[in-house]
């Protein structure tokens, strides 16, 4: 029965009519009046109406649009006019008319007997159901509306006799999975156990498709109850791959796939037999290729989050290794002899969606989450036996697996890098094109993967093979071994390419003249590669190379010519940073000129060269310096335009407009409660690109960029760093802010009126955004932002204001973090069998970590610069580091660490008002077992005794017995733990000059402490250590004569060991830990000791390498 009167239903189907009209004129004017005469003024009778059109109208089709129609305008947001807040359409009602459309909405999902139609109404009952689970909508009591009669009926249509009506229901639980409560489990289960083994399979599918969506709405404690259903879901498979129902195993799959994610140890009972079905869909070639990549997919991600288990599986690895390599020999179907795949000139063409890339794409993940000790064995079982083969597909296959698996196999393949060059090189003398390209990106692949090892050790392997396949007929083959050698040159040093470069340079000068375009695009961006790796060594080939790369940014500005324009301006702006400003002459000022040109005639929004222009612009102004400054009058305001962008961003509230969004390039999507938010993240990439190149104009010009700074302070810099839409442009802001700065202080200076006003609306700016930066990985670039800030400023730049508002948000951020911590650690217990986090949280890990770095050194920066003044604001957070400083992770400890040291540091004397909180970590923290919390300890005792005064003194003496076990520890001199043991070294020598009186029998600690010698990794300890040998040698008192003859001289200590202390000298010299006048006065403390001591010299140096003996002659003359 109709609630509404029957002139409205009139005027509704009247409209209905008309906005489904073909004629363009009545269409619009059918959409205005829905706009202006319903949606703003009725919107009630509007949605009850449609929802009585969705059950009564006799038409089909007008029952389907009324169900659209509801959705759209439902959905559609809006400002509600009694709060103001932003609502949907249907929260603006009422209580009544919403409980009137609710029902309507059910009977009619229930009465349709037109599967299409009720799948219509189903999704408008779903958005509607997601409107009361996402938002809090109350009954006139003040309760909370949940919608209750719609999980009744649901349930109640899962049991239907209708098929079509279960599957519906089905579909509605699979968007809306919040809308069963735990006290409705029981029931739940029930329901999905029945649908799970339901006749048709069609339910069956949606069934696993809502229970995996609602398992995933699920807290951890309470997925367990639901394990119990595995049985059921994975006995759905066997008839679907029986039948060969490829669709509906594809869609069971992708169910399964997704419980995986969520909760892999369900599995753990049923995983062999799991495994024996998976790969026998996988090597089924008669199922479709989506059906078995799924089935590749569903294993695949088991390794992803939960590797144990599939290494404990005896045929896990094997029969995946087996099936991804036969899956990589399912390439070129139908030509053998690649003659389409040589025609095919778009690089970018896709090939995602075929067996070998999918393949590839999982060795590569089974590599890297199973490791080298497992894939290695079965991988390379195969790998000779296919390189070997006579079909060419499976050597392509062989030498695609070698690219796929380096990475994650690294640390044992690069010792066996001999034996897999054996097998690579070869294939680039092969007579098929696509072995060729295989094995050029096989050496590419690696040339990233094995970087320096395969530079310095295989160059004399890897680039005599390679260079000639330059001259390969096929341009795609051409093409990739310039790619290659990108990936070999840009990590190797100019000494190593500096013999093949002109072999190099004359095969990529002959690619250059090449008719394929896309070749001679990619010779550019090798040379330039080239160019950039051989540095000064490149100005051989400057006068041949440069003239072309004119000549081609001389040429019209044509649209096919463009991408070929914009890799030259590249190549030209390398060169010139390689060879420097007095090479190029006045080639230079042309460059610039030409750069200018060609920005003059960019109009087109997807001109490539636009986005390169950015770049070579801010080559030329390292190239050119202060020459650079004045051509900012032509480059500034393009690049201010693309600065100042705003974010272009659409609300996209029906299927249309996605798809014709996502049919164009450079939008993102984000789903937004029912809808899509779309940003064109093509305009935030090049406004990202504008504020990274005023950043290198800053850092480069100083002074010199100091009239654009307080525009772009104001217009650019400060408002990007609340540029929520593209955290990239967060990022890029700021780190132009201190730049800009420094710009600004090195014109005007630090104390003037004008730099003095910049600083304070900008650290005002700098401290808002640690409060409200949502994103951990920004949050940490904002900190250093705002330390790189205060180090611009100098000495009591902050005020107290500043200091408390710096606390405030630190205090804020850590509470943060241990709620993270503690989620982290939550998850971890409810984990068993081996099941590993996934990868999100690994990268979360990764960016707290991160964020405590840098967090600490705004804290060390603020110390060093205000001193005393900060502790009362610092006492604040004092509880946080007595929590940290026991905590089980050694991040904590560590961040508590330096936190203490730098109050020792900078705080003086003072600091022993807080020993209740320091001297136990301390002590501690040299027994640590993680190297990074002995190293900030032992530094901590090193600065107390430096710098703490008669308070700190007996602390420090009686801290040596312990520093003294931290450089005896087992492996004490490994990578990494030689910092730790070089701090206690420093520390003790900061002891023994301190506090030299508080300590006992001096002269055995000193004998002790040369033994603690060398210091040849950290360039901050090596000067206090060899600055205390320096005054033990160079004490004015001591003779040859006297240091033979007085014993009981501490400087004895010294000469009974002048040799080993000549050699640690030595050492350090080599090593560069020792530089400048440290360095100086070190050798001239050494001289003394030779001389002293009667040593020969030469004969120690001959203990040591050609290289060091070298390095220390050129010191000693």
């Amino acid at each position: 029965m109709s609630v509404l009167p029957p002139e409205v239903h009139t005027a509704l189907e009247q409209l209905l009519g008309g906005l489904q009209s073909t004629d363009n004129s009545v269409r619009s004017t059918a959409e205005e009046q829905l706009n202006t005469e319903w949606v703003q003024k009725r919107p009630d009778m509007l949605l009850v109406g449609l929802g009585e059109q969705m059950h009564g109208a006799v038409d089909d089709g007008t029952r389907s649009f009324a169900a659209v129609l509801f959705r759209r305008i439902a959905t559609r947001t809006g400002k509600d006019p009694a709060t103001g807040e932003n609502k949907e359409t249907f929260l603006h009602l009422s209580h009544a008319p919403r409980t009137e459309i609710r029902s309507k909405l059910l009977i009619s999902h229930a009465n349709e007997q037109k599967a299409p139609v009720r799948n219509k109404i189903a999704d408008a009952v779903a958005e509607i159901a997601r409107q009361y689970t996402d938002e809090t909508v109350l009954n006139p009591d003040g309760t909370r509306d949940t919608w209750p009669d719609l999980l009744q009926a649901l349930f109640a249509a899962s049991q239907s006799p209708d098929a079509a009506m279960r599957e519906s229901a089905f579909r509605i639980l699979e968007t809306t999975p919040g809308i069963i409560e735990r006290q409705h489990e029981t029931v739940a289960y029930g329901v999905f156990e029945k649908g799970i083994k339901d006749d048709s399979p069609d339910v069956r599918m949606a069934t696993m498709a809502a229970f995996a969506s609602f398992f995933g709405s699920l807290t951890k404690k309470s997925q367990p109850k639901y394990y119990a259903l595995i049985p059921d879901i994975l006995n759905t498979l066997v008839p679907l791959k029986e039948s060969q129902n490829s669709e509906l195993l594809s869609k069971a799959l992708l169910a399964i796939i997704e419980l995986a994610e969520v909760a892999s140890k369900m599995f753990k009972g049923v995983f062999s037999q799991l495994v024996t079905l998976c790969i026998s869909m996988i090597q089924d070639k008669e199922l479709e290729d989506q059906a078995r990549q799924n089935a590749l997919e569903l294993m695949a991600t088991f390794a992803d989050y939960n590797p144990t288990m599939c290494k404990k599986d005896p045929g896990y690895t094997n029969d995946m290794v087996t099936q991804c390599l036969s899956l990589m020999t399912d390439v070129g179907a139908d030509d053998d002899d690649a003659e389409e795949w040589n025609a095919q000139e778009d690089m970018d063409f896709d090939e995602s969606d075929s067996n070998h890339v999918a393949g590839e794409q999982t060795m590569d993940r089974l590599a890297n989450k199973l490791g080298g000790s497992i894939i290695l064995p079965p991988t390379f079982t195969w790998l000779p036996r296919m390189i070997a083969s006579g079909s060419w597909r499976d050597r392509h296959a062989a030498l695609m697996a070698i690219s796929a698996i380096s990475e994650g196999c690294q640390e044992l393949m690069e010792g066996e890098l001999d034996k897999v060059l054996d097998l690579v090189v070869p294939a680039l003398r092969e007579a098929h094109p696509r072995v060729r390209w295989a094995g050029c990106n096989a050496l590419g692949q690696m040339s990233t993967d094995f970087k320096g090892t395969m530079q310095t050790k295989y160059h004399q392997i890897v680039l005599p093979a390679l260079i000639p396949v330059l001259a390969a007929p096929e341009p795609r083959v051409q093409s990739h071994a310039a790619a290659a050698l990108v990936n070999f040159c840009e990590e190797a040093e100019k000494e190593i390419l500096e013999p093949y470069l002109d072999t190099l340079l004359e095969h990529l000068m002959q690619l250059l003249q090449n008719p394929k375009r896309f070749v001679q695009e990619q010779a550019l961006s090798t040379i330039a590669t080239v160019a950039d790796s051989a540095e000064s060594t490149f100005g051989k080939w400057y006068g041949q190379l440069m003239p072309l790369l004119f000549n081609v940014l001389q040429q019209p500005n044509e649209r096919d010519l463009r991408l070929l324009r914009a890799k030259a301006m590249e190549c030209a702006t390398l060169i010139a940073l390689a060879v420097g400003k007095e090479k190029m002459g006045q080639d230079a000022l042309t460059l610039v000129q030409t750069l200018g040109s060609v920005q003059s005639t960019i109009v087109d929004d997807d001109d490539p060269q636009e986005s390169y222009l950015l770049h070579c612009w801010g080559r030329m102004c390292r190239v050119l310096g202060q020459d650079f400054v004045p051509y900012l009058p032509a480059v500034m305001p393009p690049l201010m335009k693309l600065a100042q962008a705003k974010a272009d961003i659409q609300l996209l509230d029906n299927e249309e407009n996605v798809a014709q969004i996502e049919a164009e390039e450079g939008w993102e999507l984000v789903p937004l409660k029912g809808k899509y938010i779309g940003i064109k993240t093509s305009t935030l990439d090049d406004k990202f690109m504008a504020v990274e190149l005023i950043t290198v104009y800053a850092q480069n010009l100083e002074a010199g960029f100091a009239d654009y700074v307080e525009e772009i302070m104001d217009k650019v810099a400060l408002p990007g760093l609340a540029f929520f839409f593209h955290d990239p442009v967060r990022v890029a802001s700021a780190k132009a802010v201190p730049q800009l700065l420094n710009s600004s202080k090195m014109r005007h200076g630090l104390n003037s009126p004008q730099y003095m006003q910049l600083w304070q609306s900008t650290i005002g700016k700098v401290l808002e955004v640690l409060e409200t930066e949502p994103a951990i990985e920004t949050l940490a670039e904002m900190y250093q932002c705002f330390y790189e800030s205060v180090e611009v400023s100098g000495k009591d730049s902050l005020s107290n204001e500043h200091m408390t508002t710096f606390i405030t948000s630190a205090e804020s951020v850590l509470k943060d973090y241990q709620t993270r911590v503690k989620e982290r650690l939550d998850n971890a217990q409810e984990r068993e069998d081996g099941e590993e986090a996934g990868e999100e949280e690994e990268f979360a890990i990764e960016d707290d970590q991160t964020l405590l770095s840098d967090m600490n050194k705004a804290f060390h920066t603020i110390f060093k610069q205000q001193g005393q003044s900060f502790l009362p604001h610092w006492e604040r957070l004092l509880s946080y580091y007595d929590l940290f400083i026991t905590n089980p992770d050694p991040t904590q400890r560590q961040w508590a660490l330096c936190i203490f040291d730098d109050v020792l540091e900078f705080c003086g004397p003072t600091s022993w008002n807080y020993q209740g909180h320091i001297v136990q970590p301390l002590i501690d923290g040299m027994r640590d077992d993680a190297p990074a919390n002995r190293q900030a300890a032992c530094y901590g005792v090193g600065v107390a005794a430096q710098k703490g005064g008669e308070a700190w003194g007996e602390f420090a003496n009686h801290s040596l017995p312990i520093l003294f076990q931290v450089t005896q520890r087992p492996n004490a001199r490994s990578e990494d733990d030689a910092f730790a043991t070089e701090n206690a070294c420093a520390s003790i020598a900061k002891i023994l000059h301190f506090n030299g009186g508080k300590v006992q029998n001096v002269q055995d600690v000193i004998a002790a402490w040369i033994d603690t010698l060398p210091v040849v990794n950290d360039e901050e300890a090596a000067p206090y250590a060899y600055a205390f040998m320096g005054q033990l040698i160079q004490d004015p008192s001591l003779t040859r004569e006297r240091m033979l003859t007085y014993d009981d001289s501490q400087n004895s200590a010294v000469m009974n060991k002048a040799a080993a202390c000549f050699t640690y000298v030595a050492q350090a010299l080599e090593a560069e830990t020792l530089q400048g006048n440290m360095a100086q006065q070190t050798v001239g403390a050494a001289r003394r000791l030779v001389e002293m001591a009667g040593l020969d010299a030469n004969a120690l140096l001959a203990g040591l390498t050609p290289d060091a003996q070298r390095t220390v002659r050129a010191f000693f003359g």
